[in-house]
């Protein structure tokens, strides 16, 4: 087989197409192009979870004779690291961590795994990932057989992959690409217990590394096959491809090239989903123009979870620069005497530093709204966090019980319940037995009930948001207005890191009181926010019959 001068990472064998010619056609451009703040958070984020999983390893072997595990030296360079993973392996050691394997030039393929593990007489690669990769069957589901053993795992110290009828999978394609690509490599090199696909596994340490996630690898291996063929003639420039708007854009260093091209030609990926905009691609749609003035039937491919006429009120809002549209005569939220808003701070899958709240008593004038909120400055993960979040949940408990007992209603709403419900249950989970930390049933009961109320739910009921539905974008329509123009859940890691002194450095009081602020502006928005969706929405804010009229202009 002809030599290639491209060599694909398992990195480009996933996400944007056009990306992937863009670095391959300019690679000057690419090394030159320094990490965004965010993509070195990012890594640096990885780079943690990966030494901790790697002392992890060590530990657990620690009474193993010498050469069960062998650490191969990341600061050598490629080569050497190749070197010492190949006698690894020739040596039979039990673990290897940070094996690198011999970029295959021939077929234009390099990759290496954070650990080989021995199997038989041959070897398994796991990779180390910074995401959650399982989830715990929900306990209902659990009393009556679980996933019924559909997800393989190992534990963390041997490999001895079993059904578990306890875990779901939470699959990555990038994950199982990367897995593919290692062990079509190790095929090559003779490395793998057997060749035939059938019999090959691979593996997968997330974010909790209380497991291994196995993967059968014979389909994973034909879904790469068919991958690895499209992305190479891609980066040989072979197939042409052109930009479209994707969820990947909005944190790539191509946008400032890619994005005045789709608005020039007013592409139509600007205003619908990638799926959605190849949909309306297979009946001539491509621009926002021709959507914005189209009546017919969907297209015959169109996502059935998502309205059509959703889209078209998209493009007319591009075209007419309207930032909401109403979906109902009147706009509906949840109101009660007594409410509490709630933001919760986290720093990464660390912990939850912070539960931020703002107290309004609409039957009483006199009473102030005042927020309030309860943190720990202590490093996470820390046990103080588990303090604070007892005496907010005390201080929640204590402001219902005492509106029902004056007769008056209380409701608690936050802006996306996913990320507070994660850290409500997880807080509950991970401190149970701490002083004042309740039950999970008793958390898991206040989430199901009326008396939680998620604004963002009740935005996309009430709107279409063609600039999307994040509370910085809805709530300056309501006119409301951070005090912080940079404040974003992407800086407030970096000034998290900074207030506790994270690194060595000392902490710094300035950043803290900028933390504080920021979840007050977040309260406080939601707050706005949802009064005007009660008051002022129905008339500041168009209907979508009117909006449509633009179609018979």
């Amino acid at each position: 087989m002809a030599a290639t001068a491209v060599v694909l990472h398992p990195r480009d064998l996933a996400g944007c197409e056009h990306r992937l010619a863009l670095d391959q056609a300019h690679p000057d451009l690419v090394r030159a192009r320094p990490d965004t703040p965010e993509a070195q958070r990012r890594k640096d984020a990885a780079a943690e979870h990966r030494a901790g999983v790697r002392e992890m390893v060590r530990g657990l072997h620690s009474d193993q004779p010498p050469g069960t595990v062998v650490m191969v030296d990341p600061t050598l360079d490629h080569a050497a690291r190749v070197e010492a993973t190949i006698a690894a392996c020739e040596a039979e050691a039990a673990w290897i961590w940070n094996a690198t394997l011999p970029t295959d030039l021939t077929r234009g393929r390099r990759g290496h795994a954070e650990l080989l593990i021995r199997d038989g007489s041959g070897y398994v690669p796991v990779i180390v990932v910074n995401h959650r990769v399982s989830y715990d069957v929900k306990p209902e589901r659990r009393a009556s057989g679980g996933n019924g053993g559909s997800t393989l795992t190992s534990p963390v110290w041997t490999w001895a992959p079993r059904p578990d009828a306890s875990r779901n999978g939470r699959n990555q394609r990038r994950d199982q690409l990367r897995l593919a690509q290692l062990t079509a490599m190790m095929i090559d090199l003779g490395l793998t217990p057997s060749t035939d696909p059938a019999d090959l596994k691979g593996g997968v340490i997330g974010i909790d590394a209380d497991c291994i996630v196995v993967y059968e690898m014979a389909g994973l291996l034909e879904d790469y096959a068919e991958s690895f063929e499209r992305r190479m003639a891609i980066a040989r420039q072979t197939i042409p491809t052109t930009p479209r708007r994707i969820g990947e854009c909005r944190s790539c260093p191509w946008w400032s090239r890619c994005g005045p091209e789709l608005e020039e030609r007013r592409d139509v990926s600007l205003v619908v989903g990638g799926n959605q905009s190849t949909a309306l691609g297979e009946i001539g749609i491509t621009t926002i123009d021709q959507l914005a003035r189209y009546q017919g039937d969907p297209p015959p491919e169109w996502p059935g979870n998502i309205r059509f006429d959703d889209a078209v009120l998209n493009a007319i809002a591009w075209l007419s620069d309207i930032p909401l549209i109403r979906r109902l005569e009147e706009p509906q939220v949840e109101r009660a005497d007594v409410e509490v808003d709630v933001d919760m701070e986290s720093y990464g899958e660390h912990g939850a530093y912070l539960w931020g709240t703002l107290l309004t008593d609409n039957t009483d004038p006199a009473r102030p709204v005042r927020y309030r909120a309860f943190v720990t400055w202590d490093p996470l993960p820390t046990r103080d966090e588990g303090r604070s979040f007892a005496e907010f949940w005390a201080w929640l408990n204590a402001e219902r019980d005492a509106a029902r007992a004056a007769g008056k209603t209380f409701a608690a709403y936050c802006y996306s319940q996913q990320a507070e419900n994660r850290w409500l249950l997880g807080s509950a989970q991970r401190f149970a037995g701490d002083d004042g930390v309740p039950p999970r049933a008793d958390v898991e009961e206040f989430i199901a009930s009326d008396e939680w109320v998620d604004i963002y739910e009740a935005v996309g009921r009430n709107f279409i948001c063609p600039n999307g539905k994040g509370l910085k974008r809805v709530a300056p329509v309501a006119g409301f207005a951070w005090r912080d123009a940079e404040a974003s859940g992407e800086a407030s890691m970096d000034w998290y890191r900074d207030a506790v002194g994270l690194g060595g450095t000392t902490p710094d009081p300035e950043q803290r009181q900028r933390l504080l602020e920021y979840n007050e502006d977040d309260v406080r928005a939601t707050k706005v926010l949802r009064e005007w969706i009660d008051g002022a929405a129905k008339d500041e804010v168009p209907h979508e019959d009117a909006v449509m009229e633009f179609r018979n202009r």
